[in-house]
Protein backbone atom coordinates (compact mmCIF):
# COMPACT_ATOMS: atom_id res chain seq x y z
CA UNK A 1 0.00 0.00 0.00
CA UNK A 2 1.54 3.26 -0.92
CA UNK A 3 0.36 6.72 1.06
CA UNK A 4 0.32 10.15 0.00
CA UNK A 5 -0.76 13.11 2.33
CA UNK A 6 -3.92 14.87 2.58
CA UNK A 7 -4.27 18.23 4.50
CA UNK A 8 -6.14 19.32 7.77
CA UNK A 9 -5.04 22.48 8.23
CA UNK A 10 -3.21 25.16 6.10
CA UNK A 11 -2.97 29.12 7.49
CA UNK A 12 -0.54 31.84 6.73
CA UNK A 13 -0.27 34.83 8.78
CA UNK A 14 1.70 37.95 6.92
CA UNK A 15 3.55 39.47 8.98
CA UNK A 16 4.86 43.73 9.99
CA UNK A 17 7.65 44.47 8.69
CA UNK A 18 7.48 42.49 4.99
CA UNK A 19 5.41 40.75 2.00
CA UNK A 20 4.53 37.32 2.96
CA UNK A 21 8.01 35.24 2.51
CA UNK A 22 6.90 31.47 3.56
CA UNK A 23 5.67 29.33 1.98
CA UNK A 24 4.55 25.92 1.61
CA UNK A 25 3.10 22.56 -0.28
CA UNK A 26 2.41 19.35 -0.74
CA UNK A 27 2.06 16.36 -3.55
CA UNK A 28 1.64 12.85 -3.38
CA UNK A 29 4.28 11.58 -0.35
CA UNK A 30 6.54 14.83 -0.02
CA UNK A 31 5.40 17.70 2.05
CA UNK A 32 7.83 20.96 2.76
CA UNK A 33 7.76 24.18 4.33
CA UNK A 34 9.66 27.29 3.24
CA UNK A 35 10.61 30.79 5.44
CA UNK A 36 12.71 32.95 3.53
CA UNK A 37 15.61 34.79 5.46
CA UNK A 38 15.26 38.18 5.88
CA UNK A 39 17.59 40.29 3.60
CA UNK A 40 20.61 41.95 5.79
CA UNK A 41 22.67 41.99 3.44
CA UNK A 42 22.41 44.67 -0.01
CA UNK A 43 19.56 42.99 -1.74
CA UNK A 44 19.66 41.66 -5.65
CA UNK A 45 17.40 42.95 -8.43
CA UNK A 46 15.26 39.73 -8.17
CA UNK A 47 11.70 40.07 -9.95
CA UNK A 48 8.98 39.73 -6.90
CA UNK A 49 8.55 42.06 -3.75
CA UNK A 50 11.30 40.94 -2.07
CA UNK A 51 14.47 38.48 -2.81
CA UNK A 52 13.36 36.29 -0.43
CA UNK A 53 9.93 36.10 -1.45
CA UNK A 54 11.16 35.23 -4.86
CA UNK A 55 13.19 32.05 -3.42
CA UNK A 56 10.34 30.92 -1.35
CA UNK A 57 8.11 31.41 -4.33
CA UNK A 58 10.37 29.56 -6.48
CA UNK A 59 11.52 26.62 -4.23
CA UNK A 60 7.32 25.77 -4.01
CA UNK A 61 7.28 25.29 -7.74
CA UNK A 62 10.09 23.38 -8.40
CA UNK A 63 9.15 20.99 -5.10
CA UNK A 64 5.62 20.78 -6.55
CA UNK A 65 6.81 19.92 -10.32
CA UNK A 66 9.61 17.58 -8.83
CA UNK A 67 8.34 15.64 -6.23
CA UNK A 68 8.16 12.12 -6.93
CA UNK A 69 7.75 8.69 -4.46
CA UNK A 70 10.83 7.33 -6.36
CA UNK A 71 13.36 9.85 -5.36
CA UNK A 72 14.49 10.05 -2.09
CA UNK A 73 14.80 13.70 0.18
CA UNK A 74 18.64 14.23 0.11
CA UNK A 75 18.06 14.25 -3.93
CA UNK A 76 15.22 15.80 -4.34
CA UNK A 77 16.27 18.58 -2.01
CA UNK A 78 19.48 18.74 -4.36
CA UNK A 79 17.37 18.93 -7.82
CA UNK A 80 15.08 21.24 -6.37
CA UNK A 81 18.83 23.57 -5.46
CA UNK A 82 19.81 22.86 -8.88
CA UNK A 83 16.83 23.59 -10.35
CA UNK A 84 17.13 27.38 -8.17
CA UNK A 85 20.95 27.58 -9.35
CA UNK A 86 19.99 27.49 -12.81
CA UNK A 87 17.25 30.11 -12.48
CA UNK A 88 19.63 32.37 -10.41
CA UNK A 89 22.33 31.89 -13.04
CA UNK A 90 20.31 33.58 -15.53
CA UNK A 91 18.99 36.46 -13.30
CA UNK A 92 22.37 37.13 -11.11
CA UNK A 93 25.29 35.24 -12.42
CA UNK A 94 27.45 33.37 -10.05
CA UNK A 95 26.28 35.72 -7.05
CA UNK A 96 26.30 33.49 -4.33
CA UNK A 97 26.83 35.38 -0.89
CA UNK A 98 24.14 37.86 -1.61
CA UNK A 99 21.96 35.23 -3.05
CA UNK A 100 18.60 34.79 -0.60
CA UNK A 101 18.39 31.95 1.25
CA UNK A 102 15.52 30.26 3.34
CA UNK A 103 15.16 27.72 6.50
CA UNK A 104 13.18 24.57 4.43
CA UNK A 105 12.15 21.51 6.02
CA UNK A 106 10.50 18.63 3.59
CA UNK A 107 8.69 15.42 4.94
CA UNK A 108 8.47 12.41 2.17
CA UNK A 109 6.17 9.16 3.44
CA UNK A 110 8.13 6.06 2.71
CA UNK A 111 7.53 1.99 3.62
CA UNK A 112 9.18 2.72 7.41
CA UNK A 113 7.19 5.60 7.53
CA UNK A 114 7.89 9.54 7.06
CA UNK A 115 11.39 10.41 6.92
CA UNK A 116 11.82 14.78 7.27
CA UNK A 117 15.05 16.38 5.78
CA UNK A 118 15.49 20.01 7.16
CA UNK A 119 17.90 22.69 6.83
CA UNK A 120 17.91 25.83 9.63
CA UNK A 121 14.76 26.33 11.65
CA UNK A 122 11.09 25.68 10.61
CA UNK A 123 9.40 22.94 13.00
CA UNK A 124 8.13 20.25 11.90
CA UNK A 125 6.06 18.34 15.00
CA UNK A 126 4.87 14.42 14.24
CA UNK A 127 2.60 11.89 16.26
CA UNK A 128 3.49 8.08 15.10
CA UNK A 129 1.30 5.63 15.42
CA UNK A 130 2.62 4.60 18.66
CA UNK A 131 1.35 7.32 20.51
CA UNK A 132 5.11 9.28 21.28
CA UNK A 133 5.58 12.99 20.12
CA UNK A 134 8.60 14.11 17.85
CA UNK A 135 9.86 17.46 17.09
CA UNK A 136 12.44 17.66 14.27
CA UNK A 137 14.89 20.61 13.21
CA UNK A 138 18.15 21.51 12.09
CA UNK A 139 19.39 24.51 13.64
CA UNK A 140 18.00 28.10 14.86
CA UNK A 141 19.45 30.43 12.12
CA UNK A 142 21.32 32.53 14.17
CA UNK A 143 21.71 30.73 17.43
CA UNK A 144 25.53 30.55 17.15
CA UNK A 145 24.98 34.97 16.68
CA UNK A 146 22.93 34.71 19.72
CA UNK A 147 25.29 32.68 21.84
CA UNK A 148 28.39 34.92 20.56
CA UNK A 149 26.08 38.05 21.09
CA UNK A 150 25.28 36.53 24.99
CA UNK A 151 28.87 35.90 25.85
CA UNK A 152 30.83 39.58 24.75
CA UNK A 153 27.84 41.75 25.58
CA UNK A 154 27.80 43.16 22.37
CA UNK A 155 25.77 46.22 21.91
CA UNK A 156 23.18 46.02 18.88
CA UNK A 157 25.04 47.52 16.35
CA UNK A 158 28.10 44.71 17.07
CA UNK A 159 24.65 42.37 17.14
CA UNK A 160 24.07 43.57 13.78
CA UNK A 161 27.62 43.48 12.20
CA UNK A 162 27.26 39.26 13.64
CA UNK A 163 24.45 38.75 11.67
CA UNK A 164 25.75 40.02 8.68
CA UNK A 165 28.73 38.20 9.09
CA UNK A 166 26.98 35.23 10.20
CA UNK A 167 24.81 35.23 6.52
CA UNK A 168 27.94 36.03 4.62
CA UNK A 169 29.65 32.60 6.24
CA UNK A 170 26.82 30.47 5.40
CA UNK A 171 26.70 27.20 3.05
CA UNK A 172 30.27 27.12 3.96
CA UNK A 173 32.18 24.39 5.88
CA UNK A 174 32.03 24.73 10.16
CA UNK A 175 29.00 27.14 9.32
CA UNK A 176 25.17 27.11 9.21
CA UNK A 177 23.89 25.24 5.66
CA UNK A 178 20.50 26.81 4.21
CA UNK A 179 18.39 26.52 1.29
CA UNK A 180 20.26 29.16 -1.29
CA UNK A 181 20.96 27.95 -4.42
CA UNK A 182 24.36 25.58 -3.96
CA UNK A 183 22.90 21.83 -4.37
CA UNK A 184 25.45 20.81 -2.10
CA UNK A 185 23.36 21.64 0.71
CA UNK A 186 20.91 18.70 0.15
CA UNK A 187 24.46 16.95 1.75
CA UNK A 188 24.15 18.61 4.84
CA UNK A 189 20.78 18.53 5.52
CA UNK A 190 19.18 17.34 9.17
CA UNK A 191 17.99 14.04 7.70
CA UNK A 192 15.26 12.05 10.65
CA UNK A 193 13.63 8.41 10.20
CA UNK A 194 10.62 8.58 12.03
CA UNK A 195 7.50 5.21 12.36
CA UNK A 196 4.26 5.75 10.49
CA UNK A 197 2.82 9.07 11.08
CA UNK A 198 -0.79 9.92 12.43
CA UNK A 199 -0.41 13.72 12.07
CA UNK A 200 1.76 15.92 11.27
CA UNK A 201 2.61 20.05 11.45
CA UNK A 202 5.41 21.70 9.78
CA UNK A 203 5.70 25.44 11.11
CA UNK A 204 7.78 28.47 9.96
CA UNK A 205 9.70 30.17 12.86
CA UNK A 206 7.20 32.74 13.13
CA UNK A 207 4.02 30.33 14.40
CA UNK A 208 6.50 28.37 16.24
CA UNK A 209 6.95 31.59 18.54
CA UNK A 210 3.79 30.51 20.11
CA UNK A 211 5.72 27.97 21.80
CA UNK A 212 8.70 30.42 22.16
CA UNK A 213 6.34 32.99 24.27
CA UNK A 214 4.66 30.11 26.37
CA UNK A 215 0.92 30.37 24.47
CA UNK A 216 1.77 26.60 23.89
CA UNK A 217 3.25 24.20 26.15
CA UNK A 218 5.65 22.55 23.61
CA UNK A 219 5.39 20.65 20.72
CA UNK A 220 2.33 18.40 21.55
CA UNK A 221 0.02 21.24 22.08
CA UNK A 222 1.34 23.01 19.19
CA UNK A 223 0.12 19.91 17.16
CA UNK A 224 -2.88 20.07 19.01
CA UNK A 225 -3.64 23.39 18.37
CA UNK A 226 -3.18 22.94 14.79
CA UNK A 227 -4.84 20.14 13.86
CA UNK A 228 -7.83 21.73 12.49
CA UNK A 229 -8.04 25.56 10.74
CA UNK A 230 -10.35 27.16 12.65
CA UNK A 231 -7.90 25.91 15.53
CA UNK A 232 -4.47 26.92 13.59
CA UNK A 233 -6.19 29.87 12.80
CA UNK A 234 -7.44 30.81 16.76
CA UNK A 235 -4.00 29.74 17.90
CA UNK A 236 -2.31 32.21 15.49
CA UNK A 237 -4.66 34.80 16.08
CA UNK A 238 -3.74 34.24 19.77
CA UNK A 239 -0.23 34.92 18.90
CA UNK A 240 -0.70 38.18 17.04
CA UNK A 241 -2.73 39.42 20.02
CA UNK A 242 0.05 38.71 22.29
CA UNK A 243 2.88 40.57 20.13
CA UNK A 244 1.06 43.56 20.19
CA UNK A 245 0.56 43.27 23.53
CA UNK A 246 4.13 43.19 24.58
CA UNK A 247 5.05 45.30 21.46
CA UNK A 248 7.06 42.71 18.98
CA UNK A 249 7.22 42.63 15.52
CA UNK A 250 5.36 39.87 14.40
CA UNK A 251 7.22 37.71 11.85
CA UNK A 252 5.78 35.68 8.75
CA UNK A 253 3.55 32.65 10.45
CA UNK A 254 2.72 29.71 8.60
CA UNK A 255 0.94 26.24 9.46
CA UNK A 256 0.91 23.19 7.25
CA UNK A 257 -0.72 20.44 9.42
CA UNK A 258 -1.18 17.15 7.53
CA UNK A 259 -2.17 13.44 7.83
CA UNK A 260 -1.57 10.59 5.36
CA UNK A 261 -4.01 8.50 3.65
CA UNK A 262 -3.80 5.50 1.62
CA UNK A 263 -3.41 5.47 -2.05
CA UNK A 264 -3.97 3.01 -5.03
CA UNK A 265 -1.03 1.38 -6.10
CA UNK A 266 -0.06 2.22 -9.82
CA UNK A 267 -0.58 -0.99 -11.75
CA UNK A 268 2.36 -2.60 -13.34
Amino acid sequence: MTFAWETRARVQFEGDAHVQEDSCGFNGPNAWIIDGATTLLEPLDLPAASNPQWLAQHLNMALAEGTSSTVGVRALLAAVLSDIDARATALVGSERVRFPSAALSLAQLNEQGVVIASLADCSVVVRTHDGATHLVRAELADARVELEAARRTVDAQERARLLRLDRERRNTAGNLWVARREAEAADHAHVVQLGPPELMVMASDGAWRAVDLGIVAGPEEFLARSSTTLGALALLHELRVHQARIGETADDATVLTLAPRPTQAPQP
